[in-house]
């Protein structure tokens, strides 16, 4: 994007209402931040965010990203169910809530992007909390997942995947597939608040004591790391092979790489070092039995290999021998006025009760256009998500949207669709149709 464009939409960013998510309003919104995702996604693998995070801070609009997050995580909690349990629920298209529900990954995303400056996190101000508070519940989420849950895998992540127009549904689809694909993206929004709460701990000596207070006490995140660390929620085995997330996908892994660290297995270890060593964190934790219990588990995975991947984890295996055979001071009790995030709790008691009402209210408002509206918005999310720009942010060559072989040809209608072979295109095509008619 133009420097100037940038600017626009940066400034134009606005917190909204949960009654009015889905409307126009708030669609334009959604529109803004999935531009400013994209751009910050190419931006940064170009080394030039540098203008995105400035504008962010200069407008002060990191905690107006941080409410609609924590907004559209409520939506989806308390009126997505509801919506879906509606009897005169029946959408001619699903088009409109895939687009509330991919909304939580863009904003996320976009965080993911920028969290990584200081001046980002100190931008925040006193919404830190509540994004603190965020990831804690993502990675509860993360960490409660079983061993069939893991299992997730790469079909079913491209089937039922919401990051193109291509893969918006023109046909309506059961409320229980809606439910399905929302629990799906869930896994990958979780893992993106693991990056953004290790970008948070980087600054540990710049944070507020509140939010130091909430990451080691409140909520405990080194012994909820641990069980990450143990369970591991992006690795999993499958007919005997071991498979890894990665960039979106599971892969399989050779037996070569199986002790290979993984991006996400970095981003658990820096943020253990960046909580564990830091003499603040030290003064303010509760070393007490269990916790210390906890934290000695992570001695049996601090491997040779391991470190040799990540030489700092070398502090880390030293500070744990000291506090296996020593009994660390109890944590310093400063008399302070603690903070509290208000972000949720202000949503929660504003529509407490309502959410039924909302629900019916946006069904008839929101996710009921017509065939007019529905062309409009089909055509507006294409131009969003512009062909060359898609390109530049896929990690892969373009898949065949039947057999998922490498592809060569493109829907020449709409060009959203890839396939492999005329064969393949014209097995697709019934399914294609109607997507195919509103954005062509």
């Amino acid at each position: 994007l133009p420097p100037a464009e940038t600017e626009a939409l940066v400034r134009a960013l606005r917190g909204t209402e949960l009654r009015d998510i889905g409307g126009q309003g708030w669609l334009q919104q959604h529109e803004y931040i999935e531009k400013l995702n994209m751009h910050g996604i190419l931006s940064a693998s170009a080394g030039q965010e540098q203008l995105l995070t400035e504008l962010l801070v200069t407008h002060t609009k990191v905690p107006v990203l941080i409410g609609e997050l924590i907004s559209v995580e409520i939506w989806k909690r308390k009126v997505f169910p509801v919506l879906c349990r509606l009897e005169d629920f029946k959408p001619r298209s699903t088009f409109p809530i895939y687009v509330v529900l991919h909304h939580e990954a863009s904003i996320i995303n976009l965080l993911e992007t920028v969290f990584f400056y200081k001046e980002i996190c100190e931008s925040a101000g006193d919404s830190i909390l509540d994004l603190i508070d965020y990831c804690h519940r993502k990675l509860t989420l993360l960490a409660a997942r079983s061993t069939k849950a893991q299992a997730v895998t790469s079909a079913e992540l491209r089937a039922e995947g919401l990051a193109s127009p291509s893969s918006m549904q023109a046909d309506a689809v059961p409320p229980q597939e809606l439910q399905k694909q929302a629990e799906t993206m869930e896994f990958e929004i979780s893992l993106k608040a693991l990056s953004v709460l290790r970008f948070i701990t980087d600054q540990v000596e710049s944070l507020p004591p509140s939010a130091l207070t909430r990451i080691l006490n409140t909520h405990n995140l080194p012994c909820l790391l641990v069980e990450l660390v143990e369970h591991c929620p992006w690795s999993c085995w499958e007919a005997g092979k071991l498979k890894k997330f990665e960039n979106g996908t599971w892969h399989v892994v050779p037996p070569e790489d199986q002790v290979k660290m993984t991006k996400l297995d970095g981003q658990v270890w820096l943020t253990l070092l960046n909580l564990l060593l830091s003499p603040e964190c030290q003064r303010k934790y509760r070393f007490d039995g269990f916790n210390k219990s906890q934290l000695l588990k992570l001695r049996a995975f601090l491997t040779d290999v391991l470190i040799d991947q990540l030489p700092n984890l070398v502090e880390m295996q030293r500070f744990l021998s000291y506090l296996a055979v020593t009994e660390p001071a109890p944590p310093k009790k400063d008399l302070i006025l603690e903070q509290i995030p208000i972000i949720r709790d202000h949503i929660l008691k504003k529509n407490s009760g309502k959410w039924e009402t909302i629900a019916k209210h946006q069904v008839k408002h929101a996710f009921s256009p017509t065939e007019e509206e529905l062309k409009l918005q089909a055509r507006r999310w294409a131009q969003t998500y512009s062909l060359d720009m898609m390109e530049a942010l896929a990690p892969d060559k373009p898949r065949c949207r039947v057999c998922g072989v490498e592809a060569t040809k493109r829907c020449s209608r709409c060009r959203n669709e890839w396939y492999c072979t005329r064969a393949c295109q014209v097995q697709h095509w019934q399914k294609h149709k109607p997507a195919c008619n509103l954005m062509a």
